[in-house]
C-alpha cells in the first residue's frame, strides 16, 4: 500500500521524464508541492497545488498535520543531494527516484562515475574545495549562480589546478540542454555563457602534485633572511599525531607562522576545517603563498592570541606553536573552547614555558603528557658524514581528564 506522502524525482524535460505509474501516482493524489518550474509540468493537475517557497522544515510540518495524498517534486534523484531524506525521515515520506543530474552528465561524457568524487556547492562556501578534490580524477560539483562555472576556474587556478579540464553539463534533459568542454583559462576569462542549472565535472588530463604527510622545510616559502621560524619537519609530524585528527576534525593553529602544521592538518582533515592566526604580517603572507602552493584552503588571520579566537568554531584539536607571552589566558580560552574528546599540542624550548604550559593546563582540569623530542640530521664532512643536533623541543599534549578512553591509555 502506497503511504499517504510520495517525493517523485522528476528531469528538466518534466512529465514525459517519468514512468508512467509515476504519473498515476501523481493523478490520483489531492495535492502536488514542487517549486513553481516542477509544478508547471502539470497545468492539467486538478488537485491542490502548493508552491514551496519556505524552509524544509516549515514543508514537513505541513506535510505532517494534514491527511491529504500528496506527492512532492524534487529535482534529479530526491535522495542526491535533495530534499528526500529530509522529508523521508520527519514525514515518512516513501520516494521515486528519477536520474540524478551527475548521472546524466557522466553518461553524455560517456564516462563511468563509480570512482568520481562528489561535492555540491549549492548554497554552500567554495572554501576548502582546493584540498578536497587535489589529485582526485573525477569530480562532479553541483553548481549555483553564485559558484558557476567561472567562479569555480578562477578558483582552482588559483591553487595552481591546471590540470584539470571542465565538463559544463546545462539544463540536462531538457529541451535546452547543452554540453561542452572547456579548458580552465577559457572559463576563467569570462567569455562563455552558462546556464545557472548546470553541472561541472573536472577531469584530470595531467599529474598532480604529490605530496605526503611531513613536508620538506626547505619546501615551505619562509621569512628573510632569517630562515627557520618553522615547526621543523620531525617535531612537525610527531605533533600532529599527537593532535589524533580525524579526517572532519576542525583545527586551530596558532602562532602559525609559514603555516606548516596548518597545512599538513588540512591535507589530512579534507571534510574539516581548519583556522589558523598569526601576530606577524610577513610570516602571514608567506603563509598564504604556502596555502596556493600546498592546495590547502583555510582561514588564515592576522592577529594575536588569544584575541581573534573568538571568531573561530570551537575545535576538535589545537595546535599551539607560539603563545607570544599570554600563555595562560591562551590556554584558559583553548581549554574552555575545546571540544570533548579533543587535545591541545603545544610546542615549548624553554623549561620554563614547559612549566608555565604544564600547571595551566592542570589548573584546568586537563591530564598532560610530556615527550621531549630531539634529533639529529646528517651533514657532510669531507667524504664522510656527520649527524648534526636539531634543538629539543618539548610536546605537550593536553586532554580532557576526565575522558575514560586516554585513562586507559599506558
Amino acid at each position: 500500500m502506497d503511504k499517504r506522502i510520495a517525493i517523485i524525482g522528476i528531469g528538466d524535460d518534466g512529465a514525459d521524464s517519468l514512468l508512467p505509474r509515476y504519473v498515476e501516482r501523481i493523478e490520483r493524489s489531492q495535492r502536488l508541492v514542487g517549486g513553481e518550474r516542477q509544478l508547471a509540468f502539470f497545468p492539467r493537475y486538478e488537485g491542490e497545488k502548493v508552491v514551496i517557497k519556505s524552509g524544509l522544515a516549515e514543508l514537513a510540518d505541513m506535510l505532517a498535520g494534514s491527511d491529504k495524498d500528496t506527492v512532492v517534486l524534487a529535482s534529479g534523484d530526491p535522495l542526491f543531494y535533495g530534499i528526500g531524506g529530509y522529508l523521508a525521515k520527519k514525514c515518512g515520506a516513501e520516494v521515486y527516484p528519477y536520474v540524478s543530474s551527475v548521472q546524466l552528465a557522466f553518461a553524455h561524457m560517456g564516462e563511468s562515475w563509480q570512482d568520481a568524487a562528489v561535492y555540491s556547492l549549492h548554497g554552500r562556501s567554495i572554501a576548502g574545495l582546493a584540498q578536497k578534490i587535489d589529485g582526485q580524477g573525477k569530480i562532479a560539483l553541483l553548481t549555483d549562480e553564485r559558484n558557476s562555472p567561472q567562479r569555480i576556474a578562477e578558483y582552482l587556478l588559483h591553487f595552481g589546478m591546471s590540470e584539470y579540464r571542465a565538463f559544463v553539463a546545462e539544463h540536462l534533459g531538457g529541451d535546452k540542454e547543452r554540453c561542452r568542454w572547456f579548458e580552465l583559462e577559457e572559463l576563467a576569462a569570462g567569455g562563455v555563457e552558462c546556464s545557472p542549472l548546470n553541472v561541472v565535472v573536472l577531469r584530470r588530463t595531467g599529474p598532480s602534485p604529490q605530496w605526503t604527510l611531513g613536508i620538506e622545510d626547505e619546501a615551505f616559502a619562509q621569512r628573510k633572511p632569517d630562515k627557520g621560524l618553522i615547526t621543523k619537519r620531525e617535531v612537525r609530524i610527531l605533533s600532529i599525531a599527537a593532535l589524533g585528527l580525524k579526517p572532519d576534525s576542525v583545527v586551530w593553529d596558532i602562532g602559525t607562522c609559514t603555516g606548516s602544521v596548518a597545512i599538513e592538518a588540512a591535507r589530512l582533515c579534507r571534510d574539516g576545517a581548519v583556522y589558523a592566526i598569526e601576530k606577524n604580517e610577513d610570516d602571514l603572507a608567506n603563509c598564504l603563498e604556502n596555502m596556493r602552493k600546498f592546495r590547502t584552503d583555510f582561514t588564515a588571520v592576522h592577529g594575536k592570541a588569544p584575541n581573534g579566537l573568538e571568531q573561530f568554531p570551537d575545535p576538535d584539536a589545537v595546535f599551539i606553536g607560539g603563545s607570544g607571552g599570554e600563555m595562560q589566558e591562551l590556554l584558559r580560552v583553548c581549554c574552555t573552547r575545546l571540544k570533548p574528546g579533543g587535545r591541545i599540542v603545544l610546542n615549548a624550548v624553554t623549561i620554563e614555558n614547559l612549566f608555565e604550559a604544564q600547571q595551566a593546563f592542570l589548573a584546568q582540569g586537563y591530564r598532560v603528557d610530556i615527550s621531549m623530542i630531539q634529533a639529529a640530521r646528517s651533514k657532510p664532512i669531507l667524504n664522510m658524514t656527520r649527524l648534526e643536533a636539531m634543538n629539543p623541543v618539548y610536546i605537550v599534549t593536553a586532554r580532557h581528564g576526565g575522558d575514560k578512553e586516554r585513562e586507559e591509555q599506558p
